[in-house]
């Protein structure tokens, strides 16, 4: 009896430490069911042709099955009230969709105030996720939201999850619920969006919510700045948005959300919608959900600036075609410049794809995991060669500071240039001090003719330049003589020093 009692202890005693041992197996494995709240899984989208007519009651039917999802936002900061087109680059033809800020403060000096803002968003998950603008709720203290169908004063408290100021995009999550199951935004897929198709955006303009308005997709891929030197491809519409819609869905006749309504283009004599409002596409941010709602946006960088290749310099490259990226500078100390880039390259593959333009170089760079080693296929000097770059993490705020440096001169000239529209100078330990540069040769540009080829080509005053073609020259007397070499309609190919930094220019000679 005492060893079948053994017998059985033994075999219950094997039982649990091999359930043990499959538990310790299965979450080293990354096997164990994951919970609700780690659920990074991409939501569906639909991809069916948009087909059928258009009827009396399609926008009347699009309006009540998507409200529901649309949420108001209410947000509180502490903070100096911000010039709203910090946001696009100082550019006085942009405006933030905040709605009426109301600062609330004490008298006597300056001091911290109490900001309020209005936004809107949209339910994209039934446990209480919430997609809007970062914009919205970019340092805000206090975040409210109120739903359809309840009372004016039914808010409910959110936190934000994960935010990317890339795509202008955030991630928000209820703190409190309803008591009732929250309805959900349905993808659709916004590649399939053409210049004239309808389009319908739902928002809270100047606090009017669940406001409806309709128009076209006016047009594509309009480059649209989100932070320095970097642009997003957004949608343009002519649905009336005004400030309150950021962060509120653009929408198909299907009712499915295409785009999320970010900014308005305005003037100075009218401040609400004029007819060009931009949305960034939805398959941008449906892609970056999982990564939201980690808290973290992780993109890559190779540290190099690009330009587009000059119409009519395909030949002078060594190029088949206008394909490619042309590396206008080299962040020292970069990937690429561990890589061996060089301003002048032609960037004309990245890992084993074809490179069609600059924006979508940028693309692919800033898709790519950090820590990857990708080739790039790169002409230099009319030859073509393979060079492997090891993707560094893009650090957007220091890239940002770093974009914003650099000084500027404009002592007496002694050379001109003619059929670029420069003036140059010998650079001068003076000079060389104020443009903090480790030695006195190359050819400072002292002025840029309004209008003139340099002017286009993108050369300011303070550029000192110290490469014409495959020449090096250390004062403005060899620059001048190696841009009088250069016929009229030809391209001159420029190293310039410009911020500390080696960057490349092309002008064309009149």
């Amino acid at each position: 009896m005492s060893n079948r009692r053994n017998t059985w202890f033994y075999a219950l005693l094997i039982a649990m430490t091999s359930a043990a041992a499959a538990l310790v197996i299965a979450s080293r494995l990354g096997l164990a069911t994951e919970s609700a709240a780690q659920t990074t899984v991409v939501p569906p989208m639909n991809s069916a042709p948009i087909s059928g007519p258009l009827t009396a009651s399609t926008f009347r039917d699009v309006a009540k099955q998507v409200m529901p999802a649309v949420v108001n936002i209410r947000t509180e900061s502490r903070q100096r009230q911000q010039d709203l087109s910090e946001f696009f680059g100082g550019s006085d033809l942009f405006d933030r969709f905040f709605g009426q800020q109301e600062p609330r403060g004490g008298g006597g000096r300056p001091r911290e105030q109490v900001v309020q803002a209005a936004g809107t968003g949209f339910i994209i998950d039934k446990a209480g996720y919430i997609l809007t603008n970062n914009h919205v709720v970019d340092g805000a203290s206090k975040i409210k939201v109120s739903l359809y169908g309840e009372d004016d004063d039914a808010e409910y408290d959110a936190k934000v999850i994960g935010r990317d100021p890339l795509t202008d995009s955030a991630l928000i999550e209820l703190i409190e619920k309803p008591d009732h199951t929250l309805p959900e935004a349905k993808f659709g897929d916004s590649s399939q969006m053409q210049p004239g198709d309808w389009v319908m955006a739902i928002g809270n303009p100047f606090g009017l919510a669940h406001t409806v308005s309709v128009g076209v997709i006016s047009a594509l891929e309009r480059p649209f700045a989100v932070a320095e030197q970097r642009f997003a491809q957004v949608l343009q519409t002519d649905a009336a948005i005004n400030p309150g819609n950021s962060g509120g869905p653009l929408l198909n006749l299907r009712g499915e959300v295409i785009g999320i309504n970010t900014a308005i283009y305005t003037d100075a004599r009218q401040q609400g919608n004029i007819g060009i409002g931009f949305a960034i596409p939805s398959n941008t941010v449906r892609e970056l959900l999982p990564q939201l709602r980690l808290g973290k946006i992780t993109r890559g960088r190779i540290g190099v600036q690009v330009s587009e290749i000059a119409r009519g310099a395909e030949d002078e490259f060594g190029l088949k075609d206008r394909r490619g990226a042309v590396v206008s500078a080299v962040t020292p100390d970069s990937a690429a410049s561990r890589a061996g880039l060089e301003p002048g390259d032609v960037i004309i593959g990245f890992g084993g794809k074809p490179v069609t333009s600059r924006d979508e170089l940028v693309r692919m760079v800033v898709n790519t995991k950090p820590g990857t080693t990708v080739p790039l296929r790169v002409v230099r000097d009319r030859q073509e060669r393979t060079i492997n770059v090891t993707v560094d993490e893009l650090d957007l705020e220091a890239e940002t500071a770093t974009a914003r440096g650099g000084d500027r001169d404009n002592d007496t000239a002694q050379e001109t240039s003619s059929g670029f529209g420069i003036t140059l100078q010998n650079v001068t330990p003076e000079i060389a001090r104020r443009l903090r540069l480790e030695n006195r040769r190359g050819a400072v540009i002292t002025d840029v003719e309004q209008g003139s080829p340099a002017a286009r080509g993108g050369l300011q005053p303070g550029d000192v330049i110290v490469r014409v073609g495959r020449q090096t020259v250390e004062s403005a007397g060899e620059a001048q003589r190696e841009l009088a070499r250069i016929q009229s309609g030809g391209t001159a190919f420029l190293r310039i020093l410009r911020g500390g930094q080696e960057t490349f220019v092309t002008v064309t000679k009149e």
